[in-house]
């Protein structure tokens, strides 16, 4: 089956006692056993197991072209259990164009647990592997990366980690499995926040990994989300499902809001420079063409001027959200150098824009508003 196919299909058969299309949502903590003490049913408890777990786990297989999926209550729960599987004095090769959440973790968090990290322009495939040591286990990718929509060569890097011994890992949140397929590419693990193009509703927090291959990072990981209590509720299980079903439908209309507001943004006197791989001078679009099937519902623009006049363009949008996130049905805009704090690498005059479902017409029509609202830098 094609993919827009195992979004609406896989794991959805009609439930077995009542016949309902849509899957019925297991709240049971708990499940009895049979008379000779097994579990006829397949689950015994719900840290263990879960019906609407299940399911999920196994669609997010199927669209990702993996040997199984591991679902988590956040998408910094699944980075988390990746970086746990390491052991101190292990080192990560991550990108410094990166979800800022992902470098904390590896700066603080594991820094602290005696794992090191080196962070690199992965558009630099030298740099990659001139990164790499001895002791490197993890290559940590995401492409596009956020914020700068830099789009690096996962192919090339999937192979560096695997001649250094290492596993290489692919945050594919921001193009998901109908743009990009990592895992065919060669890369080990996919690591998705659901909460984003995969719930599409901006209703329900959650994260998976999708594993290629079966073995002890497998293993780990379902230790990890076992023994650590690290599961999805299964009201969140259910509505991240849900959210598959429309998936194929939304991206394709968020790809064509965004690029439609990247040309926009691009001409427009009041834009320095527009970061989107679609557009044809960007620095990513050839190899973008190569790996994508298109090229995201993610923007970032630059302002002319600095600080206070992306603030007066983010400030001044009417049908544009002005919020943190991305992937839902509404249009987001932010400015991520004010929340990412002193690491980030957004500059100052940079917005961050997930392109929703509205009419192209009423973005466009309210960026303008906003950008020749806003003060001058003249």
């Amino acid at each position: 089956m094609r993919i827009e196919t195992l979004a609406v299909k896989t794991g959805m058969d009609p439930d077995g006692t009542s016949r309902a299309i849509a899957p019925p949502i297991t709240l049971s903590t708990t499940f009895e056993r049979g008379e000779d003490g097994s579990y006829p049913g397949g689950f015994d408890y719900s840290r263990s197991g879960n019906p609407n777990r299940a399911v999920l786990e196994a669609a997010l297989a199927a669209l990702e072209g993996g040997r199984e999926a591991v679902a988590f209550p956040s998408g910094m729960a699944a980075t988390f259990s990746v970086i746990f599987s390491l052991s101190p004095g292990e080192h990560v090769v991550a990108a410094d164009d990166a979800y800022y959440g992902t470098g904390v973790l590896l700066r603080d968090s594991f820094a602290e647990r005696g794992i090191e990290a080196s962070f690199v322009d992965m558009t630099d495939l030298d740099a990659v592997r001139s990164a790499m040591r001895p002791h490197t286990r993890l290559v940590w990718m995401e492409t596009p990366s956020n914020p700068l929509i830099r789009i690096s060569d996962i192919e090339a890097i999937a192979g560096i980690a695997r001649e250094g011994g290492a596993i290489s890992c692919c945050d594919n949140t921001w193009a998901t499995p109908l743009l990009q397929r990592p895992l065919d590419l060669g890369v080990d693990l996919v690591m998705h926040s659901t909460t984003k193009y995969f719930g599409g509703h901006s209703d329900v927090t959650g994260g998976a990994v999708i594993v290629r291959e079966p073995g002890g990072t497998l293993e780990a990981l379902r230790k990890i989300q076992k023994d650590g209590g690290l599961v999805p509720s299964p009201f969140d299980a259910w509505l991240t499902r849900r959210g598959l079903e429309s998936l194929a439908a939304r991206m394709a209309m968020h790809c064509a809001n965004a690029m439609e507001l990247a040309r926009f943004l691009d001409a427009h006197p009041r834009v320095e420079r527009v970061h989107y791989p679609g557009l044809r001078d960007d620095p990513g679009h050839a190899l973008a063409a190569r790996q994508m099937s298109d090229f995201g519902g993610m923007l970032s623009f630059n302002v002319v001027g600095g600080r206070d006049e992306a603030f007066a363009v983010a400030a001044g949008v009417k049908v544009i959200a002005r919020a943190t996130s991305l992937g839902g049905t509404h249009s987001l805009i932010e400015h991520r150098a004010s929340v990412e704090g002193p690491t980030t690498r957004a500059p100052e005059n940079l917005l961050r824009m997930s392109a929703g479902l509205e009419h192209i017409d009423d973005l466009k029509e309210d960026l303008d508003r906003a950008l020749a609202a806003a003060p001058a830098d003249v």
